[in-house]
């Protein structure tokens, strides 16, 4: 029997088939990268559309509710009409335990002898009575009635600020009211605990129930 030899291919062939090896794989790997992409934007779409939606409230029923974001945070104003604040005088400061000698001796409030460092500031409108005004809005905790020391009202506020106004005569809020920022609520006054300081409003306020000196919050 004759073998049969078979004939060497030709260069032309070999090219043929080497090139046609090199382009399958670049072009399968092509195929799947397009098909993957594909998936990908159209999942990103879906998302993009369900976000939106959620957010403009089309899918979910939101009983006429309108949610505001951008509600504006009260800050802190002064406890009296504005008209009288070229005529107000802080006659006893803040003590400030930072504070020079001189401001420090002016935040000591004395009685019979008795020292007491002063927690607020004592404001004066030329020594006359004046309406004392919420400094904020927020609900009423205490009222305290004292011929001695004078009245007190205690209101607390968001954040856990609260402000206290002492040495008041007639007020005219009782525990639990709500009161709305620049509210009437009794008049400034003297009383016999602390008579150097004349007819006056002492201004408190505490974040957390720590005092802080109240002229940071009003720009005094």
């Amino acid at each position: 029997m004759t073998m049969r030899e078979e004939k060497p291919k030709s260069p032309s062939q070999k090219s043929k088939s080497t090139k046609k090896n090199r382009w399958f794989w670049p072009a399968v790997y092509s195929s799947v990268a397009i098909v993957f992409v594909g998936m990908i934007w159209g999942f990103n779409a879906i998302i993009q559309k369900d976000t939106k939606e959620t957010v403009d409230g089309t899918n979910e029923p939101n009983n006429g509710l309108v949610v505001e974001t951008n509600a504006p945070t009260e800050v802190v104003k002064f406890p009296f009409d504005e008209e009288h604040l070229d005529n107000v005088a802080i006659i006893q400061e803040y003590y400030d335990t930072e504070a020079d000698e001189a401001d420090r001796e002016n935040a000591l409030l004395v009685f019979n002898q008795t020292y007491k460092t002063n927690t607020g500031i004592s404001i004066s409108v030329n020594d006359q009575p004046f309406e004392v005004l919420a400094a904020m809005s927020g609900t009423v905790e205490q009222v305290v009635v004292d011929h001695f020391q004078g009245g007190e009202v205690r209101i607390t506020h968001a954040d856990g600020m609260t402000t206290i106004y002492s040495s008041l005569t007639g007020i005219q809020v009782k525990e639990g009211d709500q009161v709305e920022q620049g509210q009437v609520l009794g008049t400034a006054t003297s009383n016999e605990w602390n008579p150097q300081a004349g007819t006056h409003l002492l201004f408190e306020v505490q974040v957390d129930g720590v005092p802080i000196n109240p002229r940071s919050k009003l720009g005094f």
